[in-house]
């Protein structure tokens, strides 16, 4: 009679397998500051993820696919599901270096209408000045186009976060905002989404389609041109720089029929991408989307360039830098590796000899990797069922014991994230690579002197891998890479048991913020790219989800702590020696600073800076490294804010409210 599996040697096998897949989910729900739409997806219908090889930091890595046949063998050594995304569309998927963006400029050209129009005005909070990014608020200076799409009339508890609901309905407003005694409302565009302004013309980013608006006569827009996205494809992200649109979309593979693909439709006339024009990985990897990378001129919508990159939808970032676009994307180190030199060198005198043999045959085999997932279940039943009850429940102790110590050590083996970079000038790929772990947000990445700085989690989605019972074993790395994206320095095990929460890279210094019960605040020295190092850190309770440099030597971090907003100013003169020289902390639990850096605002002239909140909108204060709060405004569900001159605009759901930043006093209003 066959003796009966052992529960937990049966277990062991499927949670580590499982433990790919579900880790992405734990390291998620973990990250209150990385909510988007599309994350809250993946987390209700986790991807399948297959195993896979890395990705050798060089660009003969990168090929392009022969034929559509070409592309479907591709997939089959993975034999991956390509249904979880569903109806990306009908979920409502949509709009989400060497200089520092401390505030952004305000020169503003090619102003719409006439009149006379103010010397200072702000622009979006940017993470690399002078490459802009989408968002629910622009301004030319005398006007503001606002976008109410997307956005909840309320703040609602959900999964230890304020979240706000999309409202059904809503217009763009183009609102005569300069001079403030003239507020008023110039017209409605029925077009709601996120906003980019290249001198008179609105582009407006709305659901599956993007439309190009002249805005030369405010009070009568016209419409010049329309681009629509496939219905299997969807908007990713997008970046405005030197009078172009940089348009990143994503498609969903159709394993029947890969391509050719059209991701996107401008006047009518469709974009094909062809088989041999979509560049891949050699190695087997869990494709599940073809990122389309689109270069369009913002005044006729005409698409002038484009580049085709299978990659995987999870996890992906968009980052720019003046000299490339990067395109980020996770995936799993290659699991059956894992455990046969686990089994190798830590349990030789656990297992028999042909164990070892089978599971490093296994390795080299070709076939699929969930082919191979099945087969490894086979071999470790095999070699359970030879165990008697006693010698069962002693393996299952060990197995336990030692694995716990060796995923200490191989645990950035698992988990990858795989980087692309696409150079500006001729708009072809320039590089791929990898580096082990995943990554928060775009400000993860940073370009610099022909370096990139890479700042990830790792081991964070592999919670109990070491064991029932055992602690999270997450570390947090810095990777500096070359322009070919090779690694060539690292800092590794900052925060160990803990998780980014932020990033953010001035020049040649970094700081860093990993939190799980106290935020250690990091400050990293980056001047040697071949040997950087972490020079000062400093704990305190809570955490910071958001960095920005307000001067050379001050860094504001907003957070949480207690359930309350924390606003924090880190004096980091001394590297090695960081000081919180200042805090606040605010009764409101949420700001939208905390899911998205554009809701911030900053003032140098009258060194303040602008927050949000669910009761209100604050304005601070950071004069003589001081956080003070010097003006609340109540009765507004305020969003965002510029300023036009010395004039403070807090934009609400339902209202503008001006105020005059030489006094404060509120000079005029506008009802919606």
């Amino acid at each position: 009679m066959q003796k009966q599996i052992n529960p937990f040697l049966a277990f062991f096998i499927l949670i580590l397998l499982a433990f790919i897949a579900g880790g992405y989910i734990l390291l998620e729900i973990n990250y209150p500051d990385a909510f988007s739409l599309e994350n809250f997806l993946f987390k209700r219908n986790p991807p399948p993820v297959a195993t896979t090889t890395p990705i050798v930091s060089n660009l003969e890595e990168l090929k392009k696919f022969a034929s559509e046949e070409d592309f479907k063998k591709y997939l089959e050594k993975s034999e991956i599901s390509y249904g979880y995304l569903g109806s990306a569309r009908a979920m409502g998927i949509g709009a989400s270096d060497e200089k520092i963006s401390l505030e952004a400029p305000s020169a503003i050209n090619g102003l719409g209408g006439g009149g006379e129009a103010p010397e200072r005005v702000s622009e979006t909070n940017v993470q690399v000045l002078g490459i802009d990014e989408p968002d629910i608020v622009k301004t030319s200076g005398k006007e503001i186009y606002y976008s109410l799409s997307g956005y909840y009339s309320g703040p609602v508890f959900f999964e230890e976060r304020y979240i706000v609901p999309p409202k059904d309905t809503g217009k763009t407003k183009v609102i005569k905002a300069f001079p403030p005694d003239e507020l008023g409302l110039d017209s409605d565009i029925k077009e709601t989404g996120s906003l980019l302004l290249h001198k008179n013309i609105l582009i407006v980013f709305s659901n599956n389609k993007i439309f190009g608006y002249d805005v030369s006569d405010p009070k009568s827009p016209k419409k010049k041109w329309t681009s629509e996205i496939d219905d299997k494809s969807y908007f990713k992200d997008a970046r405005l720089y030197n009078d172009k649109i940089y348009l990143i979309t994503q498609t969903i593979i159709n394993a029947s029929k890969p391509c050719p693909i059209e991701p996107l439709r401008a006047e009518g006339v469709a974009l094909t991408v062809k088989c041999d024009q979509i560049y891949h990985p050699t190695v087997s990897f869990p494709a599940d989307v073809t990122y389309n990378a689109s270069v369009i001129d913002p005044v006729s919508g005409k698409i002038e360039k484009n580049i085709s990159i299978v990659g995987s939808s999870y996890y992906s970032i968009l980052y720019m830098s003046d000299k490339g676009i990067y395109l980020t994307y996770s995936y799993s180190g290659n699991l059956i590796e894992f455990f046969s030199k686990f089994f190798k060198e830590k349990c030789q005198d656990l297992v028999p000899s042909w164990f070892i043999e089978k599971l490093e045959k296994l390795s080299s085999y070709d076939i699929s990797d969930s082919a191979k997932q099945t087969e490894l279940d086979v071999i470790f039943q095999k070699y359970q069922n030879s165990l008697s009850n006693d010698e069962s429940l002693r393996i299952e102790n060990e197995f336990s014991n030692r694995m716990s110590d060796y995923y200490k050590e191989h645990k950035r083996e698992l988990e990858k994230t795989g980087i692309v970079k696409i150079g500006l000038e001729d708009f072809s790929i320039l590089a791929s690579g990898n580096v082990p772990g995943k990554l928060l947000n775009q400000f993860s990445l940073d370009e610099y002197k022909d370096y990139l700085r890479v700042a990830v989690t790792v081991g964070e989605g592999f919670w109990g891998m070491g064991g029932m019972g055992s602690v999270r074993e997450s570390a947090n790395d810095i990777y500096v890479l070359d322009k070919d994206l090779n690694i060539n320095g690292e800092i590794k095990d900052l925060g160990l048991e803990e998780k980014i929460y932020s990033a953010r890279f001035v020049e040649d210094k970094g700081y860093l913020v990993t939190f799980r019960q106290i935020d250690p605040f990091f400050v990293l020295d980056l001047s040697n790219p071949q040997k950087p190092k972490m020079s000062g850190e400093l704990k305190i309770p809570g955490y910071s989800s958001y960095l920005h440099p307000i001067t050379k030597d001050k860094i504001l971090g907003i957070g949480q702590e207690s359930s309350q907003v924390k606003v924090s100013l880190f004096d980091v003169k001394s590297a090695e020696n960081p000081k919180e020289v200042s805090k606040y902390n605010l009764s409101e639990y949420w700001s939208d600073v905390l899911s998205t850096h554009h809701a911030f605002l900053l003032d140098t002239k009258h060194q303040i800076f602008f927050l949000p909140g669910s009761k209100g909108g604050y304005i601070f204060s950071y004069k003589d490294d001081n956080l003070k709060m010097i003006k609340a405004i109540s009765d507004i569900r305020a969003k965002r804010a510029v300023y036009l001159d010395d004039y403070l605009y807090i934009i609400g759901e339902d209202k503008i409210v001006v105020l005059y930043e030489i006094n404060w006093e509120e000079v005029n209003e506008l009802d919606f």
